[in-house]
Order: structure tokens, then C-alpha cells, then sequence
């Protein structure tokens, strides 16, 4: 059985998006590796906040995002994405699109979903996503884990658990989802680093 691990750098940089865009649908992917049947997050590419269809700009971004993880000898190893309503925890079709163009390469692809109510509050804000197993056309759907996502001994974990509540103050306190820019920004003013976001320098905790 997979296990998904989530480091501190990419769960605060995938809070960050989606608090700079708290009413837009945002999304982006996930870069890591795989070893011993454990695939660890590493980071994140944010993409999009305007053009978040299957557009040209989309495709772009993705062959940009794929080609920096293999110049760091990572790969694309999941999608996110956050909705505009926070109530709205369905993995859009573009999402179920992306996802599955990213399985088609590796394997043990997942997606996250920003659960925009929990957000705010200190607690784990992402809700997998996996492929059906079985399925000829491999739908994406919610997933239920025991232990569930996110808790002590599950297949999904976050590296630091402290990473929700310090992500909350580094936006609360910081303001540092300001500092944050995807492609969308990059494509307006092209001294955006959007691929590594250095200028958005996340504390360790």
C-alpha cells in the first residue's frame, strides 16, 4: 500500500495560493519522489487563478511545471486545487483532467482539495482524492482511509503537524500569501518567480 507524505514547504505553499485567491479557483501540482512505497510531497507549483480550464495556458504551465521538478530530479506527483465556494469539496472535471495526465506518468498519483471551511481554522484543510481502482476510465473520487486522512498511523500524513497552524499565522501575521505569485501573476508581471516562490521564504518549525 502507497503512503502519501506532505511536507511542511508544500502544505503552507498550497495555503498560501489559496488565500491569495480566496474567491477564485486556484490549483497547481504537487512535485516529489517515490522510495519504498512512500511518495513525498516536496513542494508545489502554483499554476492558476484565471485561466484554471484545460486552456493553452494550462498546458503551458504544466510542461514549464514538469520540466523544473526534473531539473530538481523530482517529478509531478499530484494536483490541488482549491474551488471558489468553500463549501465545494468536489475535484473539478479540469482537475480530474490534470490528475489523471499526471498518473499517466507516475503511477501513485493524488489530488488534494482545499477544504475551504476548515481553512482558517488550525486543522488539516486537504481532502484526497485517488483513482478508482478497476475502472476502465479511472474516475477520481473522495476516499475514505483508516486511521482517516491526516491522523497518527495513516497512509497520508503531514511531515510537520504543525504546518496548519503556522501557515494560518504566516497569512494571519505575516501576510506572506502577499509575497506568493502562480503563473496567472507571472504572466502579468514576468519578474514573478513563480516556480519556486523564493521570495515567499516559509520559516521551519
Amino acid at each position: 500500500m502507497v503512503s502519501y507524505a506532505v511536507s511542511h514547504k508544500a502544505y503552507v505553499k498550497i495555503f498560501l495560493h489559496a488565500a491569495k485567491h480566496p474567491h477564485r479557483l486556484v490549483n497547481g501540482v504537487l512535485i516529489g519522489e517515490s522510495s519504498s512505497g512512500v511518495v513525498d510531497i516536496q513542494d508545489v507549483i502554483p499554476l492558476l487563478h484565471h485561466w484554471t480550464s484545460l486552456s493553452p495556458m494550462m498546458e503551458i504551465g504544466l510542461d514549464l511545471a514538469k520540466g523544473y521538478a526534473e531539473s530538481l530530479d523530482l517529478s509531478l506527483v499530484g494536483y490541488y486545487q482549491a474551488s471558489e465556494r468553500t463549501d465545494d469539496t468536489a475535484l473539478a472535471p479540469v482537475g480530474e483532467r490534470v490528475a489523471q495526465q499526471i498518473r499517466n506518468q507516475f503511477d501513485d498519483a493524488i489530488a488534494f482539495v482545499i477544504d475551504g471551511d476548515a481553512l482558517g481554522s488550525g486543522g488539516v484543510a486537504l481532502i484526497p482524492y485517488l483513482p478508482q481502482s478497476g475502472a476502465g476510465a479511472t474516475p477520481w473520487r473522495l476516499r475514505s482511509f483508516d486511521p482517516p486522512a491526516f491522523t497518527p498511523g495513516s497512509q497520508i500524513t503531514l511531515v510537520n503537524p504543525a504546518s496548519p497552524s503556522h501557515a494560518v499565522a504566516l497569512v494571519r501575521d505575516n501576510r506572506l500569501h502577499d509575497k506568493f505569485g502562480d503563473f496567472d501573476d507571472h504572466l502579468e508581471d514576468v519578474t514573478i518567480d513563480w516556480l519556486s516562490n523564493k521570495a515567499c521564504t516559509i520559516p521551519s518549525v
